[in-house]
């Protein structure tokens, strides 16, 4: 009696074991997902999770700039505010929890790169699907872009 109370107990060990290993599964078929997904789109790994243009290489933001934040709001109150609103739809997207959904990379190339970001991108794709009209480009520099980026990491944790 007590040889077969340890074999069904080594017995459920050995199914616990094995589950713990199919939990491990599904991320590796993830990054081969994402793999295939940036090949079909003939984009790197770092463009399909940052996005396509002059952002090459993760950003080192500091602690949030409130003079640059403040620079980033006059520049999204006087180019990005006919087409967006921080929280609720309107021609495109909400754009308070940004930070949220996108990488800081990512939206620093979607605002100085649209037109490739609309061509290449799978998500920007999607969104011009949701929303039916394409972000244009504002003609902005790279510092300008970033100081809208402070912008949203401000509006974010004002939440």
């Amino acid at each position: 009696m007590k040889l077969i109370k340890a074999l069904i107990l080594a017995s459920l060990l050995l199914l616990a074991s094995c589950g713990e290993s199919k939990e491990k599964a599904p991320e590796s078929s993830n990054d081969s997902a994402k793999e295939k997904l940036a090949q079909k789109f003939g984009l790197t790994l770092f463009e399909l999770e940052n996005g396509v243009g002059p952002i090459k290489e993760k950003l080192d933001l500091s602690p949030l700039d409130i003079e640059m934040a403040s620079r980033g709001q006059k520049l999204f109150e006087e180019k990005c505010a006919s087409c967006h609103k921080l929280d609720e739809r309107f021609t495109g997207p909400a754009q308070r929890d940004v930070i949220e959904r996108r990488t800081p990379e990512y939206i620093m190339n979607m605002i100085l790169n649209p037109e490739e970001m609309i061509a290449k991108h799978p998500e920007v794709k999607k969104m011009l699907a949701m929303y039916m009209t394409s972000m244009t480009y504002q003609n902005v520099s790279k510092e300008q872009a970033r100081e809208i980026l402070e912008y949203f990491r401000k509006v974010d944790k004002e939440k």
